[in-house]
């Protein structure tokens, strides 16, 4: 693997609650409170962010604050494509998961004629649009711009002229492309989903991976089918939503804290398996939110167990 470097996106405006902006502090007290030096060892980058638009009204519903998302995306795609050029490996620590988008495409940027394969380690598919999202928070929105996807055929909303241009910017980031096919894309640990999603995980015969199927078959059988499955692909980006962790289990430290979710050994034996191809150039973390941890900071203690197992 390439020398590391870390990139903090304290960005939280495309969730629904506020807080994930303090995920990548409460990662660092979790290093702090454990006597590891993790966040001393590797150089990092701080980048800007538009936190200060959560006082301004939302006017528009169905994509909020789509206008400095998009401009946020912007700025960590050119940060994680900067890293990469660079030769290093990009730990992306991010609040709220609207920004993968740029994570993404900064991977493609920086990797011009490269296939680049997502393994999307989330409880939620984040397969909304404007056009067909219940509740207008983008980080439910990332996978359909990184698949260029509007949702046409189960929109139920009408949006204006500034939401589909803002769109538009969104989807072209980095380059006027898809950034992966869906048969590139894996989900492990998807459980929470709306019928405009499950339609579109159908329509492209998304593969998902969902919790109950790694035990009954094993997760080392059902990681060798997915790697498999990915043999012709060049580059792999992983991400991991902690929601996809058991809430029950860990605690309700994220935004939208599912249940029945895996626990911290699977994520690892999952995580590296995919590192163990050599192919892996980027991971993510994000949606920690340390507000909304009912047991102190739990969610950010087991988040930071597992990362550091996975760089250690």
């Amino acid at each position: 693997m390439r020398p590391l470097k870390v990139i903090k996106n304290r960005s939280d405006i495309g969730a629904g609650t506020r807080g994930s902006d303090m995920g990548i502090d409460a990662l660092e007290i979790a290093a702090i409170n454990a006597e590891n030096d993790f966040f001393n060892r590797y150089p990092f980058i701080d980048v800007p962010t538009h936190n200060e638009s959560i006082y301004d009204k939302v006017n528009n519903t169905f994509a909020k604050r789509i206008n400095f998302v998009a401009e946020q995306c912007e700025r960590v795609c050119d940060v994680t494509s900067m890293v990469l050029r660079q030769q290093h490996f990009p730990f992306v620590i991010s609040g709220d998961h609207s920004s993968a988008l740029g994570t993404l495409a900064g991977i493609t940027h920086a990797n011009p004629g490269k296939t680049v394969a997502a393994i999307w380690i989330d409880a939620h598919a984040d397969l909304h649009t404007p056009l067909s999202s219940p509740s207008g928070n983008i980080h439910g929105m990332p996978l359909a711009a990184a698949l260029g996807l509007d949702n046409e055929k189960y929109g139920v909303n009408t949006i204006d002229e500034a939401t589909k241009k803002s769109w538009d910017q969104i989807k072209a980031l980095g380059g006027d492309h898809p950034k992966i096919k869906p048969e590139h894309l894996l989900y492990f640990g998807l459980r929470s989903t709306e019928e405009a999603e499950d339609n579109v995980i159908e329509d492209l015969g998304i593969r998902t991976y969902a919790v109950h199927e790694t035990r009954y078959r094993s997760m080392a059988v059902c990681l060798q089918e997915a790697i498999e499955s990915l043999k012709e692909v060049d580059l792999i980006y992983i991400t991991f939503d902690v929601d996809s962790m058991d809430c029950d289990l860990i605690s309700k430290g994220t935004g939208t804290p599912i249940s029945k979710g895996f626990d911290p050994a699977e994520i690892k034996q999952l995580i590296q398996g995919f590192i163990s191809t050599e192919k892996v150039v980027c991971l993510e973390v994000c949606e920690i939110n340390p507000l909304l941890d009912e047991k102190g900071n739990k969610m950010a203690e087991t988040a930071f167990e597992i990362v550091n197992e996975i760089f250690g």
